[in-house]
């Protein structure tokens, strides 16, 4: 049976959607934007945002139970391809080898216009 992830230490959904589900032994987060959970705004640029989303995916992850460490699978999405080696530098920072598998495309256009948003499949512990 899946059960809905909801933690105020990331941004509450802004549309019918949770923030996670999990399901077995499965956590799926919905993608994450680099908002401030505190403001709902967002926090600077790609780099910055790209750690507030992995902050965000973390947030969500540790109210299920999991962790950065149990990811298995990642998907970014970028408004700006051009953007990828920031956004990689970032990311190299929050996860570790064995690293998850992963996605990176580039969007038209993201919600609220954000620069980059990152979704994750992980394991539960």
């Amino acid at each position: 049976m899946k059960k809905a992830i909801a933690t105020t230490q990331a941004p509450g959904a802004i549309g019918p959607y949770s923030q996670g589900v999990a399901l077995s032994d499965l956590i799926f987060t919905s993608g994450q934007l680099g908002l401030d959970p505190a403001t709902g705004e967002f926090v600077g640029g790609v780099e910055a945002q790209t750690k507030q989303a992995l902050r965000n995916v973390q947030a969500i992850l540790e109210e299920a139970g999991s962790s950065l460490n149990q990811v298995i699978k990642t998907t970014v999405f970028l408004k700006d391809l051009e953007d990828f080696a920031t956004m990689n530098s970032i990311y190299s920072m929050f996860f570790v080898e064995p690293y998850p598998a992963r996605s990176a495309v580039e969007v038209a256009r993201l919600p609220k216009d954000g620069l980059v948003e990152i979704e994750v499949i992980a394991l539960r512990k």
